[in-house]
């Protein structure tokens, strides 16, 4: 799996207003790039909700935050207006983008995995969390983790 203090691999997808999503022109503030599972699942829907409640703190903390899965766009659309998410999803749907980030799958490789990577300002991994079950530890420790890196 990727490692920190290693470049993020820059990829282009599409969100879920329809534009083109590119890692590289994130480039001068923070990015919370998050892979769950699937849409409107019980812990997918804690750990986006989580994000939605605190998305200003990560504002704060000068970071965008991004979901991705390999649901497709109208997925991620519905999913998005029924929980008011104020972040872009993408939708990774030939998995793509999670083999380039070796994104590892669960359960005995029956699920997509659930790994949060933290991107400091200059494109370069700070924090890596992988696990399945602990939905909003993801969440949580990526605020504590951008707390620590300088604006």
């Amino acid at each position: 799996m990727l490692q920190i203090g290693q470049p993020a691999p820059d990829f282009t997808l599409t969100t879920t207003s329809g534009e083109t999503f590119r890692l590289s022109e994130q480039r001068g503030r923070h990015v919370v790039l998050y892979f769950y599972p699937k849409d409107d699942t019980p812990g997918c829907t804690a750990e986006a909700c989580s994000f939605r409640d605190q998305y200003e703190d990560f504002r704060d903390l000068g970071a965008e935050v991004v979901g991705i899965s390999s649901d497709s766009e109208a997925s991620h659309q519905k999913f998005t207006q029924k929980h008011r998410l104020p972040f872009q999803l993408l939708a990774d749907t030939d998995g793509k983008v999670r083999k380039l980030y070796e994104v590892p799958r669960a359960l005995l490789g029956l699920l997509p995995g659930r790994v949060t990577f933290v991107i400091d300002k200059n494109g370069i991994v700070q924090y890596i969390f992988n696990s399945l079950s602990g939905a909003t530890d993801h969440v949580s420790n990526a605020k504590k983790v951008l707390a620590g890196l300088p604006a």
